[in-house]
């Protein structure tokens, strides 16, 4: 397969005009229509031989939407395809002070979170930078054809695959997330599983996202029913590693938190959640269970109210997170499993 343009950094494309032999105020030319999603042949600036010379050695884009489904709250979610023909989901989220972008970091998952479709087929592969590049490039594309001025400005990695199991390719699309769209590491989350080498990792070299911690449940014993990655990472060390998140990085951590009916909302876990988060700026994200098949049972909107009183009543910062794109398949996974299986339908 051809190298990917995307996956470049600017002094990367730099060393190719050179070794093509180019100014190099071709690179910047060239950087400058991958950031706005261009194919060669639309690249109207670069003389059409040294485009087809380029679109026999190299791809300019890795990522296009092959199928859009939009909610009635404004909420849109994508179904990529990659040059390989996988298939992977963004999810772009309008609020007022903007767009914020859900990408997918992996095509599948390996940790099998219960509550979670990303995983039911298992990883296929984890993407590279420029892919997780190209679902931004792609979805500003969207918003030009649609008329609107502003660009996705907020990034969440909490599409699916786990971000720090894909380490070295999502910290280099930080990088080029940057200087291909300007977007800064502080308007970046990452929601990790508490790989709890990783978050030390990101502390230590210096990287300063929004951590997210899915947590779900206070006690070992508790979150090995619904997370498999229990086994190895207990609640005490994930909770140490992010608070060394914190001292190294001065940003608040932020848990999540999907509230489950006879498993995660009784009084005692409120007692340990509390426990959990005292002492360190923290906050829990509540969050209603999307159904994805399994037996868990998610919360009604009284028993989400209730169980947020009894963590405030303790001094726990938390508030419930707003569902957005429910009626579009719009968590991670949904949309590309009813795709494929529909296609495998039809194959029969």
């Amino acid at each position: 397969m051809k190298k990917l343009l995307t996956d470049l950094t600017k002094d990367e494309l730099t060393q190719i005009a050179k070794e093509e032999g180019l100014p190099t105020y071709r690179a910047r030319q060239l950087s400058e229509w991958l950031a706005l999603g261009v194919d060669f042949d639309g690249m109207t600036n670069l003389p059409k031989p040294l485009r087809e010379s380029l679109s026999d050695k190299y791809s300019a884009l890795g990522v296009k939407i092959i199928k859009e489904a939009k909610s009635k709250d404004g909420t849109v979610k994508f179904l990529y395809e990659l040059r390989d023909g996988n298939l992977i989901e963004g999810v772009l989220m309008s609020y007022k002070y903007g767009h914020t972008l859900c990408v997918s970091t992996q095509v599948g998952c390996r940790m099998g979170c219960a509550f979670c479709a990303s995983g039911l087929d298992g990883l296929l592969r984890n993407l590279t930078a420029g892919e997780m590049l190209g679902e931004v490039i792609s979805a500003n594309a969207y918003l030009r054809k649609r008329g609107e001025k502003e660009r996705v400005g907020n990034v969440v990695l909490m599409g699916s695959g786990e971000p720090l199991d894909n380490y070295e390719e999502v910290t280099k699309f930080l990088r080029l997330l940057g200087e291909s769209q300007g977007i800064g590491q502080r308007s970046v989350s990452l929601s990790t599983c508490g790989l709890t080498e990783g978050v030390r990792r990101l502390a230590d070299e210096g990287y300063s996202i929004t951590l997210c911690v899915s947590l779900h449940a206070p006690t070992d014993e508790k979150r090995l029913t619904i997370m498999p990655t229990a086994r190895k990472y207990k609640v005490r060390e994930i909770i140490d590693s992010a608070k060394y998140y914190f001292e190294k990085s001065g940003r608040r951590v932020i848990y999540e938190y999907a509230m489950m009916r006879n498993l995660n909302i009784s009084d005692s876990d409120a007692d340990m959640l509390a426990t959990l988060t005292k002492g360190y700026p923290s906050h829990v994200n509540l969050i209603p269970l999307n159904e994805t098949g399994s037996s868990l049972v998610g919360v009604n909107r009284r028993e989400a109210e209730e169980f947020l009183k009894k963590l405030t009543k303790r001094g726990v910062s938390a508030t419930i997170r707003r569902s957005l794109g429910e009626d579009v398949e719009g968590a991670c996974g949904q949309l590309r499993r009813k795709y494929t299986e529909k296609d495998n339908t039809e194959d029969k």
